[in-house]
């Protein structure tokens, strides 16, 4: 039998802080939470999963994982994430790409991409 999968892990200062923030954005709800570590899921207490895992240092350099999000409303969603506090990055993406890169809260990249159901 293969592996499936469980959890992404996530490094942050505030765990609870940017496992909130996720949470918002995916619909998650919070599985478990303490001081070192946060656990969201969709159904609450499910996976696969994201874990937020205390570190004492910011991030420094672009991801090497990454998480794509597949919104209804390419446009509309970026200028939501944007108003809970993600910020436009620029990791080199071409200016023509069907997707849009933005940085939560602690600085790590993700995707909106344009969606499989929208045209333009």
């Amino acid at each position: 039998m293969g592996s499936r999968w469980f959890s992404v892990v996530v490094d942050a200062v505030d765990p609870g802080r940017l496992a909130r923030w996720w949470a918002e954005v995916l619909d998650f709800r919070i599985d478990f939470e303490d001081p070192d570590e946060v656990v969201i899921s969709a159904d609450g207490n499910g996976h696969p999963a994201i874990v937020f895992v205390a570190v004492p240092e910011a991030k420094l350099a672009k991801n090497r994982l990454h998480l794509d999000l597949d919104p209804d409303d390419r446009d509309a969603e970026v200028e939501r994430l944007v108003n809970m506090g993600a910020r436009h990055v620029d990791v080199g993406q071409a200016g023509d790409a069907h997707w849009v890169v933005l940085a939560d809260p602690e600085g790590n990249e993700f995707c909106i991409q344009r969606g499989t159901h929208q045209t333009a």
